[in-house]
């Protein structure tokens, strides 16, 4: 019996052995497979039917439609465990278009311990995504489809799409390519396209760029340098951290200024849950900041003023995002374009669930506006 890894390897050579072509000759389940492979509003759909094709594979025994030990069959299973253990590795490695976490965490999928049927409301948007998880799990359990063939199909739709992103976004950085003569940008037009860029939908990871950026760019006359960032949706608790972005000397890991990103207004209570991580965590900042989205309330910025002498030198402040830009980019003026270049870099290299596809694209568009001076529509 092969081992899951092998399984996925083998649904790979298979995908790109056949990308320009479908794998699934039936054509209602080939158009429910393109659905499902490629839905742009929910991407658990996808990692939930991957798991269960899995288990599928390794356990010929299971039915496919019971991810759940708790129904208490004997031919139930684990989806999760495959999930977590097996297909995050896997997306990760491929740079698939998936999300990052397991899909039975989420709130149409967590709890439950019924077989799904196609009869099950799973309480998911859009529904007729998970309607079509749910038929293309029956097709398989009714020999319709084998699950070798549609997960290697599953693959090779992903596979597709990964290269389309890529595609485009390449095309975008050879347009911008075209204006590296022009003028550059000034440092208030690069104010105004970050502050754009973040008014959309789905850019809270922005914040924690737009600082890494600006140590990234100056490192080498700031003297300091910015840790390796952490997963976007990695808890502190996990991976150590005393923040989103951790400043540390050059040629030293001790972290001397800690920066906690907020999409909300920083409260008093933000600011005694830090005061509280850095007393577990047994180390010693010399600043802790707060950036946020939001306006800054006098009160709790006096309240942070306030614990410098209390914890005997360790300076907390709030400070607004687009303000510490600003100032950043008029202190560096000369070095703005390179600052520029570290965050469209930061952007890029963000995976899918941090930074969407619509996010890194829309960045490259505006920025290509900006230095053209042609307005978009």
């Amino acid at each position: 019996m092969a081992e899951p890894t092998e399984i996925l390897d083998a649904a790979l050579r298979r995908a790109n052995a056949n990308l320009e072509q479908s794998l699934v000759s039936d054509p209602q389940i080939r158009e429910r497979a393109d659905y499902v492979a490629r839905n742009l509003k929910n991407r658990a759909g996808v990692r939930l039917l991957m798991a269960c094709l899995l288990a599928k594979l390794h356990r010929p025994d299971v039915d496919i439609r019971k991810p759940y030990t708790e129904i208490g069959d004997t031919d139930a299973f684990s989806g999760r465990t495959y999930d977590e253990r097996y297909i995050t590795t896997f997306i990760n490695e491929h740079n698939l278009p998936c999300n990052s976490t397991t899909a039975f965490l989420t709130p149409a999928l967590r709890n439950r311990n019924t077989t799904l049927t196609k009869d099950v409301n799973l309480v998911g948007k859009p529904p007729q995504l998970y309607q079509a998880v749910l038929s293309l799990l029956d097709d398989v359990y009714g020999g319709r489809v084998s699950a070798d063939t549609l997960i290697a199909e599953i693959v090779r739709l992903l596979l597709i799409d990964r290269n389309e992103r890529q595609q485009r976004i390449e095309a975008l950085v050879a347009t911008l390519n075209t204006t590296k003569d022009a003028v550059p940008l000034s440092s208030e037009d690069i104010v105004n396209l970050i502050e754009k860029h973040m008014s959309l939908k789905g850019t809270s990871r922005l914040s924690v760029l737009v600082v890494a950026a600006a140590y990234q760019s100056a490192e080498e006359f700031l003297g300091e340098r910015v840790l390796t960032l952490q997963a976007h949706n990695a808890a502190d608790i996990q991976t150590g951290a005393l923040g989103d972005v951790e400043i540390t000397l050059i040629g030293d890991d001790e972290v001397i200024t800690s920066y906690e990103m907020k999409n909300k207004r920083v409260s008093r209570e933000d600011i005694d849950r830090a005061l509280q991580k850095l007393l577990l965590s047994n180390r010693r900042v010399n600043n802790y900041i707060f950036i946020t989205t939001e306006p800054v309330d006098e009160e709790v910025q006096d309240y942070a003023r306030f614990l410098y002498h209390e914890t005997g030198g360790i300076e907390f402040v709030i400070l607004d995002c687009i303000g510490f830009i600003r100032h950043f980019l008029h202190l560096f003026h000369r070095l703005r374009t390179r600052f520029l270049e570290a965050y469209q870099a930061l952007i890029l290299s963000e995976p899918q669930s941090a930074v969407s596809q619509p996010v890194k694209e829309a960045f490259l568009a505006m920025r290509q506006a900006a230095e053209t001076g042609i307005e978009e529509e």
